[in-house]
């Protein structure tokens, strides 16, 4: 199997496992498995963990017995377990003015990021809040518009945490495979931090084939 066609059945397997983190929700990752998942996309599906799943859902999609904008419920990655633990929180006048001003606020860095989670109303969601507020924002597009622009920036920062700690930490066969697995999202996310994300993609992709690198550190003032 060739490198583009493993690379596209991962980013495919990475939109189904984050379509609820995702602005436009099955409605915007079922287009792109239709348009992507060539044949030989699928056969290397059905190699991958759950890839089973995304290769039904596909073919459910294009035969039309499941319309564009969902998905069956014995489908759902992770078991569903992920909807299932999206309940709908009530919110008051007062926090939905906190909200709206958090979201209308934020600034696409790791400050940002922090002032926003430091909000009583988005603790009040735990650790499922990029989920659970998503799913209170439901129907109310701009803001909606404006929350993907703060999960990407939540995601970005995640993976360049997990990028360094793979560079800091001992190399292993199995790091190795995780991050080649992974790597569609990094090549997504790690740009975005200009030359600094640029460079550390450059010295993951090094990681994969290589036993020998060094560690990574952030740079000062590293900013979407």
């Amino acid at each position: 199997m060739n490198q583009k066609t493993s690379s596209t059945a991962q980013k495919l397997l990475n939109l189904y496992r984050q379509q609820h983190v995702i602005f436009g929700g099955w409605a915007a990752v079922n287009r792109v498995f239709v348009d992507e998942a060539a044949p030989d996309v699928i056969a290397e599906l059905k190699h991958l963990p759950t890839g089973n799943l995304l290769a039904q859902h596909i073919a459910n999609l294009r035969s039309g017995k499941t319309p564009m904008d969902s998905i069956e419920r014995d489908l759902l990655p992770y078991g569903g377990r992920m909807a299932d633990t999206v309940a709908t929180i009530a919110l008051t006048p007062a926090e939905w003015t906190e909200l709206e001003h958090g979201i209308d606020t934020f600034t696409p860095d790791q400050d940002g990021l922090e002032r926003l989670q430091s909000l009583n109303v988005v603790k009040k969601f735990g650790e499922e809040w990029l989920v659970g507020i998503r799913a209170a924002l439901a129907g109310k597009t701009a803001l909606l518009e404006k929350w993907s622009v703060i999960t990407k920036t939540a995601r970005a920062y995640f993976l360049w945490k997990v990028a360094n700690d793979l560079l800091d930490a001992p190399l292993s066969d199995r790091s190795r495979a995780q991050l080649q697995a992974d790597m569609p999202e990094y090549e997504t996310y790690l740009p975005m931090f200009g030359d600094a994300g640029t460079e550390l993609l450059a010295r993951l992709r090094t990681f994969v084939s290589s036993i020998k690198d060094a560690p990574a550190n952030r740079p000062a003032g590293a900013t979407l």
